[in-house]
């Protein structure tokens, strides 16, 4: 009975996203041959490891620690306007729902986090605060938007102040695709969260009007889409609750820039650790291994595939391209590049198993195993 009803949710389950999945297979094949025409490596050959310091590998890992950490705990801050959920269980349920997010195309994984910290019908008792989908999706929303705004401003200031190799080659170490338009890229990203984030600050500080403007403005094309927008950004603004606790507000700032300031450190030292240099053998820079970092913030923007393979590699060797010269891009680079992103995935699914194991037991954990197959 128990098999029948698995094998029919994971049928239902690729029935609906069916189109998902295979736009994701033609992605990952499009950039795998785009990649490989260019001469770069998904895995690079021995030779190109000969430059590695292995234990600036084992380094990396307690920052990839830290980094998840951080980015699953602050999580609290979002959710406190709503009910106090305990660190350690935060810290579980986001690492199963990365895991998800790395394990799933097109980040459909993201609905595994507030689907499993919701608070279930029978778990509710009169008089409780409660989390309900909608607003744990809402503080979800909010994070990611806060996460890519100041993604997208460590970028641009990277991309400002950080040199750059002279002159800029045409185009990217083995992508057809040209360093002006991966540049032009990373400021088109804060020009994609900064509206957003704006966006949600208007429908959080002023509803009513903003509401009435929308149906104005759109409703003069579509009353229902106007009136369907609206409400879908009332919904997500509420996840700014953090802004009227200023405690809450710095709290979740400071991990934020933490959690990123661990990501970058990283970055940097395993890029030394892999003997990536510039064309005069000095090494690199913490002020690029921010701008790689917001490449591949750039980068996963994209509808990506299962692991973000291919997507990943893109928009470091993109970022690489801008300051390191070709014949290190495409040889310790490669090792460098191989190393973070088979680290980063270890990490993701041994921390995303551990959550599985603190979550055992959970209803809301075996509807999920039931309905996803993770």
């Amino acid at each position: 009975m128990l098999y029948e009803a698995r094998r029919v949710s994971r049928l239902e389950f690729l029935r609906r996203h069916k189109g998902k999945l295979a736009a994701s297979l033609l992605i990952t094949v499009g950039i795998w041959a785009a990649l490989h025409k260019g001469g770069l490596k998904i895995v690079p050959e021995l030779k190109d490891f000969a430059e590695v310091r292995w234990w600036t590998v084992l380094v990396y890992a307690p920052t990839l620690l830290a980094f998840n950490w951080l980015r699953s705990a602050r999580w609290r801050f979002l959710l406190r306007g709503v009910a106090e959920v305990p660190k350690k269980r935060l810290v579980a349920v986001s690492w199963i729902g990365f895991a998800a997010i790395l394990l799933m195309p097109f980040r459909i994984g993201e609905f595994v986090r507030p689907y499993l910290i919701r608070t279930r019908p029978e778990q509710r008792r009169a008089g409780e605060k409660v989390i309900t989908m909608t607003a744990a999706t809402s503080s979800v929303v909010a994070e990611r938007i806060i996460d890519g705004l100041f993604l997208s401003i460590v970028l641009a200031l990277a991309l400002i102040f950080v040199p750059t190799v002279h002159p800029l080659p045409d185009k990217v170490v083995g992508i057809p695709v040209t360093v002006e338009h991966v540049r032009m890229s990373g400021y088109a990203m804060s020009a994609l969260f900064l509206p957003a984030f704006g966006t949600l600050v208007i429908f959080y500080f002023a509803r009513a009007w903003a509401h009435r403007m929308t149906l104005a403005i759109l409703g003069k094309v579509s009353m229902r889409l106007a009136e369907k927008l609206a409400t879908t950004a009332e919904k997500f603004a509420d996840g700014l609750h953090i802004f009227g606790r200023p405690r809450d507000a710095g709290g979740f700032l400071l991990e934020t820039a933490l959690y990123w300031g661990f990501n970058a450190l990283g970055m940097w030292l395993l890029a030394w650790g892999c003997g990536v240099v510039h064309a005069d053998g000095s090494g690199p820079s913490f002020g690029e291994a921010c701008a790689l970092m917001g490449m591949l913030g750039c980068a996963i923007l994209i509808p990506g595939p299962p692991g973000l393979l291919g997507v990943f590699q893109a928009g470091i060797y993109a970022g690489m391209t801008m300051y390191y010269p070709t014949d290190v891009v495409v040889g310790s680079g490669a090792s460098y590049v191989f190393l973070m992103y088979a680290s980063q995935v270890l990490m993701q699914l041994v921390l995303g198993a551990v959550g599985l194991w603190m979550e055992r037991g959970r209803a809301g954990l075996k509807e999920l195993e039931l309905a996803t197959e993770l």
